[in-house]
């Protein structure tokens, strides 16, 4: 007797397909980051690049994790 209409659900593999694209901008971004930082604040070890591409790993990861469990949610309603 549910009256209402069932919702469609996202497509995951459109999600699937998109998670690598998002990785490869945050990444990029930060890593680009830490390149005109080393530029701007002369720097001999190239620190800013390697700890803001370090950090936009980390993020794509938490990013990635994060996405994957609300698809395995969405799955197992």
């Amino acid at each position: 007797m549910d009256n209402q209409p069932k919702r469609k659900a996202p497509n995951k593999w459109l999600a699937l397909i998109n998670i690598p694209v998002q990785m490869g901008v945050i990444v990029f971004l930060f890593a680009y980051l830490g390149r005109w930082l080393d530029e701007k604040y002369s720097n001999p070890h190239n620190i800013y690049v390697k700890i803001l591409t370090l950090s936009g790993v980390a993020i794509a990861f938490y990013n990635l994790n994060r996405q994957l469990k609300e698809i395995n949610k969405s799955d197992n309603q």
